[in-house]
């Protein structure tokens, strides 16, 4: 890897905190219809000294409007970045029609896995490239960097990838995988999530992710994933505080884009 490509973007976290392991806190679902309470919830992350974030921010939130359009929810996105936070585009419009002729595989993850919302998981390749430059665009003519993309629930067609590739987009991440678009490496890391649309979801939620925080925990990367509906429950935020402050000592906070810098840096070194 030459140092053009490896340097492309230069990584925020200081080298010093280098020889820690990283965390990155992602939220989901970003929208100006709920833009106060993922507000309270970056404020109490930095209140736990995770002071940046990755934030996925969807385009047009099941069609409720182009959020490019509320200047208000912009300012708010980009005073944000500038802190450092990143700005991550989440699919387009976070929702999946059923389809004719669906298998039972194709049920259960659109289905039960996530309620319709797995807008990526099979587009073509020419549908997905026009909704992710359109949202490439729309972010950055409104002041806006977005560097990856992510798909709504991690599902994502390999039509999807390559146009995230060919967007120029430098990164992508599935539930269990980091992919550098740019290298194609593809690091293991995988995701800490939470299902709270019932009861027993949160009670497995938490049950399963604190044996799987365990599992976890010695990983170079660890990923914590916060979607707004997390914070009104009360066990489930007390559990994923719990788990930040756990990691205080040994993790620096840091954001994909600028975590995938830091491995480019690092192979450049090595190379």
């Amino acid at each position: 890897m030459t140092s053009v490509v490896a340097t492309q973007f230069v990584p925020l976290v200081a080298t010093a905190a280098a020889a820690k392991d990283f965390m990155v806190v992602s939220l989901h679902d970003i929208a100006p219809s709920n833009r106060d309470v993922a507000n309270e919830i970056i404020s109490e992350l930095s209140r736990h000294s995770v002071r940046v974030c990755s934030l996925l921010v969807v385009p047009d939130y099941h069609h409720q409007g182009l959020v490019t359009k509320d200047r208000q929810f912009v300012a708010w996105l980009r005073n944000l970045e500038s802190d450092g936070h990143e700005i991550v585009i989440h699919g387009y419009f976070h929702e999946r029609p059923r389809r004719p002729n669906e298998t039972l595989r194709d049920k259960f993850l659109t289905r039960f896995y996530t309620h319709y919302e797995g807008e990526f998981y099979d587009l073509d390749y020419e549908e997905a490239l026009r909704r992710i430059t359109n949202a490439r665009d729309e972010f950055r003519a409104s002041g806006l960097a977005p560097q990856g993309f992510i798909a709504p629930a991690w599902l994502l067609s390999a039509e999807a990838e390559c146009a995230a590739r060919d967007a120029e987009l430098e990164y992508t991440t599935r539930l269990r995988t980091v992919r550098d678009l740019r290298s194609n490496q593809e690091f293991a890391a995988r995701s800490i999530v939470y299902s709270v649309r019932s009861s027993w979801r949160r009670t497995v939620s938490r049950a399963w992710n604190a044996a799987l925080f365990q599992f976890l925990k010695n990983n170079p990367l660890l990923r914590l994933n916060i979607h707004p509906p997390d914070y009104s429950h009360s066990a489930v935020w007390t559990q994923i505080l719990r788990f930040i402050d756990m990691m205080d000592e040994t993790r620096t906070p840091t954001t994909y884009c600028d975590w995938i810098a830091e491995q480019r840096l690092t192979a450049d070194r090595k190379a």
